[in-house]
């Protein structure tokens, strides 16, 4: 690799994907220097499609913005801890209901003119192949889509192989290319201020309809293995097709549930729905809300445009599927992001086995938040196992999981008693999380 700047710098940050950037970003706020390593678009991954910093390759959505959910309470504690990722999340929101979606084009573009352009980051554009074997610190976030070549490594070093899981993104449409005539503009249950979702409804034979040419359309072919095995590999993002596998009517009861939608043209709610949300500021892509797919790209357009409301509706781009990577952190990370064997260096983000985008930002910015520590010879941080990032941390670095694999923040990750069930148990923990945060934040 080569640097267009000195080479002091103590600290070196491996992928500008949302960890890598939440990281970078917790050291230069401190004034700390830091290298910065990221592949594309010299090595591309084969599911990005720009050169630009925190590329968000699947969904625009990074979860909901309640209160009362366990992605919301998350975001609460990033943005109590100075998260660079909310700063720029919430700058470029687009309208999503109650959940918090951005504008992807102009959320990596901001991110990347800031981080590209600071005085404190030396940006190398270069593959890295391997952990930098020296005395500095090293946090690695190339993420799930980590180069075989630096896999290969890493393997090597940590002396298992990694894990591995499929993950598929879903297709964009073209706003003025959808049949306003058909569609309508309703949040489930009226919870959106404006109708942020564009709904595309279904009777019953249209649905059945639509479930038969599904399963009947042609995929992108796997080894006999991947086959056998696909479902447990295709994580929270699992395709269309494979959810229709499970019976007739699990789409409706899935990503096409049309509960709390009323069609204005019958004054009933439809059988099913397809929604579609607003991907950029300008408005001029929608998303199709849980539409990822392994279709051939053929076959998407024909299948999709089965959907009512999209008849002649142009695809911005398609659906695809790539392979995610993950290491075993419960038998290689601590609980500070660092590696057992070598304490130097940290991983962060989905490479470590966390699900979401949020989730990612949030170990970035811890492996960032301890890196500094370190450097300013103070001990790193472990969170408290009752807030939203500490059960997540405490999750991923367990060792008595049977089988570990990716997890997103969930109340079920909680550990401790509670003395509740059901709601109550949701809002005792959500109460407790919020004042061990509060302690844990003054004592920073």
């Amino acid at each position: 690799m080569t640097s267009r700047k000195n080479n002091t710098i103590g600290i070196t940050v491996l992928g500008a994907g949302l960890a890598g950037t939440e990281a970078v970003y917790q050291l230069i706020r401190r004034q700390i220097p830091v290298r910065l390593v990221e592949m594309r678009p010299k090595q591309n991954t084969g599911a990005h499609t720009t050169d630009q910093f925190a590329e968000l390759v699947c969904s625009n959505s990074v979860g909901s913005n309640l209160p009362d959910r366990a992605s919301g309470l998350l975001k609460e504690e990033l943005r109590l801890l100075g998260s660079y990722f909310m700063d720029v999340a919430y700058k470029y929101r687009v309208p999503a209901g109650n959940a918090l979606a951005v504008d992807r084009g102009a959320f990596s573009r901001e991110i990347t003119r800031y981080l590209r352009g600071h005085t404190l980051v030396d940006f190398v554009n270069d593959e890295a192949t391997e952990i930098p074997d020296d005395d500095g610190l090293v946090i690695v976030a190339t993420g799930p889509l980590t180069s075989p070549a630096l896999l290969q490594s890493i393997q090597k070093k940590l002396g298992v192989a990694q894990l591995e899981f499929f993950d598929a993104i879903a297709p964009l449409v073209a706003t003025d290319s959808i049949n306003k005539d058909i569609t309508f503009k309703a949040d489930r249950y009226g919870e959106g201020e404006k109708g942020d979702y564009i709904n595309c409804p279904m009777n019953k034979d249209q649905y059945l309809a639509f479930v038969d040419a599904l399963l009947k359309a042609e995929r992108i072919d796997l080894s006999k293995l991947e086959k056998a095995e696909r479902k447990k590999f295709f994580s929270a993002c699992q395709p269309v097709e494979i959810i229709a596998e499970s019976g007739i009517d699990s789409l409706r009861f899935g990503p096409m549930k049309p509960v709390g939608l009323v069609d204005p043209a019958t004054g009933q709610r439809p059988y099913a729905a397809v929604q579609l949300r607003q991907d950029n500021l300008l408005a001029s892509l929608y998303n199709l809300v849980g539409f990822q797919t392994n279709l051939k790209h053929t076959e998407q357009k024909r299948v999709f445009s089965m959907i009512p409301g999209l008849e002649k509706a142009e695809f911005v781009r398609l659906g695809q599927m790539h392979r995610n990577s993950y290491i075993n952190s419960p038998k290689l990370l601590t609980q500070t992001l660092q590696l057992k064997k070598d304490s130097r260096i940290f991983f962060a983000g989905q490479l470590c086995g966390v699900e979401g985008y949020t989730e990612s930002a949030a170990t970035g910015l811890v492996a960032g938040m301890n890196a500094v520590r370190i450097i300013q010879g103070k001990e790193p941080m472990v969170f408290p196992p009752q807030t939203m990032i500490g059960s997540l941390l405490n999750y991923i670095t367990y060792d008595g999981h049977k089988d570990f694999h990716p997890m997103n923040a969930n109340f079920g990750i909680f550990t401790g008693e509670v003395g509740l069930k059901g709601d109550l148990r949701k809002e005792q923990i959500i109460r407790q999380a919020r004042r061990q945060f509060r302690e844990f934040c003054d004592a920073l």
